[in-house]
């Protein structure tokens, strides 16, 4: 689904609500600030070192920040709903059973050991098996019905020409590092990822032994995966590229399809997904890439095929399978490519395993039991706060024409607003969960997931449906629902405190929502119209306004350091990549400030100083707080690559200079390390 997200960790709500004669807390915790350092000299180290000093990286964690420290005490919630019910007698086939059984024998490390490759064997020699490019085709085609998608990627969204009905999409895919770039350059650590990766396929291989089965040696095997897989990544289209809208809208019909790549059988897979009826036409996001996996299908050789086929298997498998597998696989993904240096320990990765096939049963035992009323009520009152706010700032927003800010009002007031969690809950009767082996259970599920995301296509978008669960700390913006989306397990501290004065709740939470608002009015969200079609509704003035105000945060964020690291370099941040996410940031900052403006004025917030601070001080140091963390240089490399969203650091330190409102409240003059020339600071929200 095409939604935008804020950052993706799981927790539990721990806050308690206000009661009348409780005095509120500033909301700003002492213990997290690094006073030995100015403000003006280093805002995040300033707001945030204190928490850095305090939660130090430990083996388990690449990356630990605020978000991270909450999803280890989700862990524990979910876990403790899991054991609760585990301890019931639970009617066969129910979901408890379900989400009883699935635990239990992803715990049953003995019996995963007993077993070795034996769950993953008998697809393996069904890959083998593969004599000819008919059944080469006819495996793929069984692959892609079980979730497991080589060469490209399949799914449901909804038609960017007519946003209430759901088309299918064929979208690339297929490369085991996730991204083009790992393939083709030697930036930071990309040549020792693309060895290790080599030597994962060879051990892999061999510890599956399908290097017997086929007859081929595993270094072999390996080999020709790589140079599969490079050339498919030779034709993807960069992240960038991908953050275009119309750039990946491509309506074919299946003729046209056909046309585009021959070697593909569309109306064979189509039908195989039972679509073929009612399909007129669907999405084919990059139809350059899709032309050479026509090529591949027809030229390389069915040897090299089954290799890949087999590698996309055993990678699917690796995480549920004796520990032999599971270390491998963490050897290079966890250590290598992130820098972490121990595994999560064995309940936490079943429980999250628990949680990603059985998620709205989990969440629905976790909302009767950690999400109290009077937060969703709260927020509501912060959400339409926020909505007045940013209607406020289109008005004041002097280059955008009056026509265009008619528009924005008009999105703005069909927008759908999601707090908590869903009003109806998935069935899960259909999942088959049974004691025969871990793996078996997991490509159930998917087979599972699969059927539900097929069972959407072709017919009208379901507007109540969540992307999210609501023991997920997230949240997102959808343009295609024109819906933004806040679960439950955001709504506690740092992010929301039901005992804080709210202008701490302005700078944190608040400014959550101001970024989800904001995408809709972002380089991509301004694209799609209020009802969620792929129009531009912008006069050529006011795109043209939006381009030249945007490049001061492209400039920004392409000059900022990311790492600069002894081993792997000195990089700076990707300003294109992270567009969106820095325009929603910087919205979302300018949003909530006013409607924390718009509060004080109407003795919602405390005007005094509390603990030392003024409420526009409050603000942008719970703002920060949300970004603590801290990170190994190789998981900073990893993200900078790969991810839409800047750096926690950055997203402080090079955000907070834009807004003059941050500047003034901490008296950051010319000449101070955070200070930023007014005519470089961007003019958008």
């Amino acid at each position: 689904m095409n939604k935008t997200l804020l950052t993706i960790a799981t927790m539990t709500l721990a806050a308690a609500a206000c009661t009348p004669g409780n005095k509120p807390l500033s909301g700003i915790d002492p213990a997290n600030l690094d006073t030995t350092v100015r403000p003006q000299d280093d805002f995040y180290q300033y707001a945030c070192g204190g928490w850095m000093k305090n939660n130090p990286l430990d083996a388990e964690h690449s990356r630990f920040g605020t978000f991270d420290k909450l999803a280890e005490t989700a862990q524990e919630v979910l876990r403790a709903i899991i054991d609760s019910v585990s301890a019931m007698q639970n009617a066969p086939g129910s979901v408890a059973d379900k989400i009883a059984t699935l635990y239990n024998i992803g715990m049953d490390s003995a019996a995963l050991q007993q077993q070795g490759a034996a769950p993953l064997m008998p697809y393996l020699e069904e890959i083998n098996a593969i004599q000819s490019r008919a059944d080469l085709w006819q495996q793929l085609l069984v692959m892609h019905r079980r979730g497991n998608h080589p060469l490209f990627s399949f799914f449901g969204e909804a038609d960017k020409d007519d946003a209430n009905q759901c088309i299918a999409w064929a979208y690339q895919g297929g490369l085991g590092l996730g991204d083009r770039d790992y393939y083709l350059t030697d930036e930071g650590n990309n040549p020792a990822i693309r060895k290790g990766y080599v030597e994962l396929m060879t051990k892999m291989f061999t510890l599956a032994s399908y290097d017997s089965l086929a007859g081929i040696p595993a270094a072999n095997l390996a080999a020709s995966v790589m140079n599969l897989e490079t050339r498919l990544a030779r034709s993807h289209n960069t992240r960038i590229q991908n953050r275009d809208p119309q750039a990946t809208f491509n309506r074919h019909t299946l003729d046209q399809a056909a046309t585009l790549a021959p070697n593909i059988d569309w109306r064979g897979y189509f039908a195989h997904m039972g679509l073929l009826d009612g399909t007129k036409s669907f999405n084919i996001a990059q139809p350059k890439y899709f032309e050479e996996v026509s090529r591949v299908l027809a030229d390389t050789d069915i040897p090299t095929l089954k290799a890949y086929f087999a590698w996309r298997q055993i990678s699917a498998a690796s995480s549920y399978l004796s520990d032999d597998f599971v270390e491998a696989n963490f050897d290079f993904y966890g250590r290598l490519m992130s820098g972490r240096e121990q595994m999560r320990p064995r309940w936490k990765r079943v429980t999250s395993v628990v949680d990603g096939a059985m998620g709205e049963a989990l969440g629905q035992l976790y909302v009767e039991r950690h999400f109290p009323a009077e937060a969703k009520s709260r927020m509501q009152t912060l959400v339409a706060n926020l909505i007045t706010a940013l209607g406020q700032r289109i008005d004041m927003a002097d280059w955008m024409t009056d026509t265009t800010k008619t528009a924005a009002h008009a999105k703005l007031a069909t927008l759908l607003v999601k707090i908590g969690y869903p009003d109806r809950w998935r069935d899960y009767s259909g999942l088959e969960i049974k004691p025969d082996s871990y793996y078996a259970n997991i490509v159930r599920s998917d087979l599972f997931d699969m059927d539900y995301m097929l069972s959407k296509i072709n017919r009208p978008v379901d507007r109540d449906e969540w992307y999210m669960t609501p023991q997920t700390v997230n949240a997102y913006y959808n343009p295609t629902t024109n819906e933004i989306c806040f679960p439950a397990a955001i709504l506690q501290p740092p992010f929301f405190d039901m005992q804080a004065d709210e202008a701490a709740n302005y700078g944190a939470i608040g400014v959550v929502i101001g970024h989800e608002l904001t995408h809709g009015l972002d380089d991509q969200g301004r694209k799609y119209d209020p009802q969620g079609n792929l129009r531009d509704w912008w006069t050529e003035q006011d795109a043209d306004n939006f381009n030249r105000n945007k490049q001061a945060l492209i400039d920004a964020f392409d000059s900022c350091i990311a790492l600069d690291d002894p081993e792997l370099g000195l990089h700076h941040g990707n300003g294109q990549l992270t567009l969106g996410e820095n325009i929603a940031d910087n919205g979302g900052l300018h949003v909530s400030y006013l409607a924390m403006l718009n509060a004080m004025s109407q003795k919602q917030v405390n005007p005094d100083p509390m603990d030392g601070f003024t409420p526009a001080q409050r603000f942008f140091l719970a703002y920060a707080a949300v970004w603590a963390s801290n990170i190994r240089p190789k998981a900073a490399l990893q993200l900078t690559q790969t991810d839409v969203h800047s750096l926690g650091r950055n997203r402080v330190n090079v955000a907070l200079p834009q807004v003059t409102e941050f500047l003034e409240a901490f008296g950051v003059e010319e000449g101070d390390p955070m200070w930023l020339a007014p005519e470089k600071r961007a003019r958008l929200w």
